[in-house]
Parts: C-alpha cells; structure tokens; sequence
C-alpha cells in the first residue's frame, strides 16, 4: 500500500542519514538536518532523480501520477541509501532512468549511517575540491581553502578521498573485466561489479531486480563476495588486511 511504502521510504532515508543528526535532533536541535551540507545533498540528490526519472515512468509505465511518484522514490531512496528494497521492475524502465539508478549506487548515504557506497561527504568534498582547482587556476596566487560549512579540509584528507576513489575505480574495472571474461554482458557486468561493490543489492541485465545471482560461476561468485566485503568494510582496510607487512611480526 501507499501508507507502507511512504514509511519505509521515511526509514530509509533515515537509516542513510548520518546518526549523530538525529542524536541532535532528540536534543532538540531541530534544525541540525537542514543546516547539515551532506544531508542536504543527500535529499537533493534523492529528489533530483526522483523528478527526473518520474517523468519517464509516468509517460512510459504508470498511467498514475500519484503511483509513479511512488515507485520511483521508492527505487531512488533504496538504492541511493543502499537498502537494497525494490516494489518495481525497474528494469523495464527507460535506458536513461536505469543509468541515472546506477550512478545513485555509487554515491550511498552519509557518513555515519548504515549506508554503503562512496558515501554523501566524500563526493561533496570531492566537488569542493573541484570548485577550488579552478578558481585556483583563475587566480594562481590565491589561497582558497576546501571549506564544508566553516571547517576548512585539510589536503591529507583530500588526497585520502582521492586516493580512495582511485582504489575503487581500480577495483570496479577490474571487476568488469573479469565479469565479462566469465560471459557476463557489459550491462550485467557493470551492475553486478557496482551493486556488489557498494552493497546495493539487485542491479541491471541478468542481476536485475527480478533476478539473482545463481547463474555467475564460481570464481565470479568468489570475486563479487570479495567486493561486498571490500565495499562494507572500505577498500583501505581490506587492503591493508591483505598486506603481508601487517601480518609481520615487529
């Protein structure tokens, strides 16, 4: 029913919002979302998608405003927070609404909540940062600082976020690669390796939401459960748990 989806959709946005925000918020600090950037962000990017990908499922699948609203909030805020839910196929939605959905897997919730993913501030900080370079470029002999609100990011955790979406890029790449070598096609390969990497869940093509993942081999198997770890866990950690140095008595 409408009732159930709307507050479950309540409940995930929530599950994907950083927990410290809502520790204010019973302090009656009830103004801590809207002041917050990553949550702001967070809701920009869930209604922006929202309106964008409505507008095809209500001239191509729902002849229903009210519904199509629905479904694709639903969809938008599941995948975004990575919960992971579905209540439509949403793989017989438009190309352009199924590519918009496989970016949202890469972005996640905020820091500190129980989502997956890049996560909100790191892709904030990371346009921060862009925005910097290039007044930097305009005006070389200025010192303009990343800034989130009034705190100023120091480079070492600019060149941490960097360096963690370099990592990730490697690792999805890679993933592709060795999907499609075990027969998977660019579409389900792409999906597979991003719904596995940030926790999503269901993807596109033969992992779509209808579907599973029984029919990847073995190996295939093997390397998406590396993934999920990866991705729950941070790439870093991962990687340093695999670093024969760490395992190297001092």
């Amino acid at each position: 029913s409408a009732y159930v989806d709307y507050v479950i959709i309540f409940f995930m946005l929530a599950a994907g919002t950083n927990f410290s925000l809502h520790y204010r918020f019973l302090k009656k600090e009830f103004k801590s979302y809207i002041k917050n950037n990553e949550w702001r962000l967070l809701v920009f990017l869930i209604g922006s998608s929202t309106l964008l990908i409505g507008v095809h499922t209500f001239s191509q699948q729902y002849s229903n405003a009210g519904m199509a609203f629905r479904k694709t909030l639903f969809q938008v805020t599941s995948i975004c927070t990575t919960t992971g839910f579905t209540t439509a196929d949403f793989q017989q939605w438009a190309f352009s609404s199924q590519f918009i959905l496989l970016i949202l897997m890469f972005c996640g919730g905020c820091a500190g909540s129980t989502g997956g993913g890049i996560k909100i501030i790191r892709l904030y900080i990371l346009i921060k940062f862009v925005i910097a370079e290039i007044r930097h470029l305009m005006h070389p002999k200025a010192v303009i600082p990343v800034r989130v609100g009034n705190v100023v990011i120091p480079r070492d955790t600019v060149r941490n976020i960097l360096g963690f979406l370099a990592l990730l890029t490697g690792l999805f790449i890679g993933g592709v690669i060795v999907m499609t070598i075990l027969g998977l096609d660019l579409v389900s390969a792409f999906a597979a390796v991003a719904a596995t990497l940030n926790n999503v869940g269901p993807g596109l093509g033969s992992v779509g939401p209808t579907d599973n993942y029984a029919h990847i081999p073995l190996i295939g198997k093997w390397v998406l459960s590396f993934f999920m770890l990866a991705g729950r866990l941070e790439v870093y950690t991962v990687l340093i748990l695999l670093a024969p140095s760490f395992w190297k008595k001092s």
